[in-house]
């Protein structure tokens, strides 16, 4: 394998969706307004509500999860909407570069942006609220963000392959997606309280293993052993099965005309 093409493959998506990143100012919009509403909204509702620190620190830890792992993958899943957008479908799998370069780079620039989203909303959760992110310690915190971080990366690449197959009808899973994943995960709430079916898809979702993980840190007892590991385990499987699926559904549009019909 020739390393040096490889890298030149992801840091060109990377320059490509860092460069319409910062051009559009929506995009600042997306990445600073609805994070800082979602924490002070729900920080506030804390302090309404009476709970204690720790109960407060329960439903911060979910909110700062929902709007990293949120940026994080809508910048994934713009790996194909910008050229969805922009009818250049048929050009960008034409350029010398692979699946895997498009979603590599493009989940670099979404970690920078959860990044940046995190040391934001953990700031103003402290200032605001007390919320201290660094009280586990920066191993546990490291352990949560890379776990944010895997979840998004699998729910971007999934969306890919969903608008990849569908075409422009499948633009909503891209919002609708995560948002199904990180209620089911338990951002609010323990997955112990989910009906038992529920429950059980709920223990199939990385991201729950996550939040167990670092929730521990803040006095609640951990539902599961080896939570992190359960967690890198399962965001490994379904990393490779959404890269599977997006890899299928490249090769199906190209055989039905998809490609040609979303490009100019």
């Amino acid at each position: 394998m020739n390393w040096r093409a490889e890298l030149l493959g992801v840091e060109a998506v990377l320059v490509r969706n860092a460069l319409m990143a910062s051009r559009n100012v929506f995009f600042f919009f997306e990445l600073l307004f609805w994070p800082i509403v979602g924490v002070l909204s729900i920080g506030l509702m804390t302090r309404f509500l009476r709970l204690s620190p720790e109960q407060a620190s329960f439903v911060l830890v979910g909110t700062i999860a929902l709007s990293v792992v949120n940026v994080c993958q809508l910048e994934v899943a713009y790996a194909v909407l910008l050229d969805v957008w922009s009818k250049s479908m048929k050009h960008q799998f034409l350029a010398p570069i692979g699946i895997r370069h498009l979603t590599l780079g493009s989940w670099v620039v979404g970690m920078v942006r959860g990044t940046a989203i995190f040391a934001l909303l953990a700031l103003l959760g402290w200032w605001a609220f007390g919320f201290d992110v660094l009280r586990p310690g920066w191993l546990a915190l490291g352990a949560f963000l890379l776990g944010c971080f895997l979840n998004a990366w699998v729910v971007g690449v999934a969306v890919c392959a969903l608008i990849t197959l569908f075409g422009n009808r499948a633009e909503a899973f891209a919002w609708a997606s995560v948002n199904l994943v990180l209620v089911l995960a338990g951002i609010y709430y323990p997955v112990s309280v989910l009906p038992e079916p529920v429950a059980t898809v709920a223990r199939a979702i990385p991201l729950t293993y996550f939040l167990d993980a670092y929730r521990a840190s803040f006095g609640f007892a951990s539902e599961f052993a080896a939570p992190v590991a359960t967690g890198l385990a399962l965001s490994a499987l379904y990393a490779a099965l959404a890269h599977w699926a997006f890899l299928a559904a490249v090769g199906r549009a190209r055989r039905t005309g998809l490609l040609l019909k979303m490009s100019e």
